[in-house]
């Protein structure tokens, strides 16, 4: 099935081709088990895209192809027109610095207080000046409510701190989409709403692509041009939030709502 979130110019009637990320005919196979079947997949610059469905349908699958921690067994995976799989190694990595994930566990280094936790990749990897790399970091401890934070260890913050922290630390490398893995799941139920409003802020201010994989239903609904229902590696049924949620048409759509909103 192919899922596009182009919308047609009204001049030719022919879809637009301007695509920031493009799956075609991505297969992904661990063991037996086919994560990913065929799958075709566009999503245009600046949308929020949001990916929903059972565990193990192949959400979080797509994250893991797009930050190269995973290989498609089959066919081609493109960002910016730039192709990311298959391709030589010097290519992956220069294409993977358009991406930034924020991941259900923190993945903070413990031994560097925050500041330096967000300034040590735009040094090393973006070849930033040290003085580059701090002003912008202390611009994204502002945009995330912890501009106090900076000479913290991750230690001595919350769940829901660390959390932001992470989400500033993937924005300081200037990435071009925000992949954001069930971002609220490890946190105590209290700290979920501070995240999620910060990225909703995230959202609304700026215009990074966003592709989520979440179980946060209403947050989906307010961030979202698109919803993509996930079942046993395809994409059953798509659509903006209104309808994917007020009005779905497949009856695996409104089982799986039906269960956990």
């Amino acid at each position: 099935m192919s899922v596009d979130t182009d919308n047609q110019t009204p001049d030719t009637g022919h879809l637009r081709t301007q695509e920031l990320i493009r799956f075609d005919k991505v297969t992904k196979r661990f063991g037996d088990n086919t994560v990913l079947d065929g799958l075709d997949f566009r999503v245009e610059p600046g949308k929020h895209v949001t990916l929903i469905g059972p565990s193990g349908s192949g959400k979080t699958t797509i994250l893991r192809l797009l930050m190269t921690l995973a290989k498609p067994d089959e066919g081609t995976i493109t960002v910016a027109g730039e192709r990311l799989f298959p391709a030589e190694e010097k290519q992956i990595r220069e294409v993977r610095k358009k991406i930034g994930m924020v991941f259900q566990q923190f993945n903070l280094f413990p031994n560097m207080k925050v500041l330096r936790n967000i300034t040590e990749a735009p040094v090393t990897v973006l070849g930033l000046s040290r003085d580059e790399a701090e002003e912008r970091a202390r611009e994204l401890l502002d945009l995330v409510g912890l501009a106090d934070k900076c000479d913290a260890y991750p230690g001595q913050l919350s769940g829901g701190q660390q959390q932001r922290v992470a989400i500033a630390r993937a924005l300081a490398m200037r990435p071009r989409v925000l992949l954001l893995d069930e971002v609220t799941s490890a946190l105590d139920p209290e700290l979920v709403a501070g995240v999620l409003d910060v990225l909703r802020d995230i959202a609304r201010t700026t215009d990074i692509t966003m592709l989520c994989v979440t179980h946060e239903m209403n947050f989906a609904r307010d961030i979202s041009d698109q919803v993509l229902m996930f079942d046993s590696g395809h994409v059953i049924e798509a659509g903006p939030p209104e309808r994917m949620f007020g009005d779905p048409e497949h009856e695996r759509t409104r089982e799986f709502l039906s269960a956990v909103l």
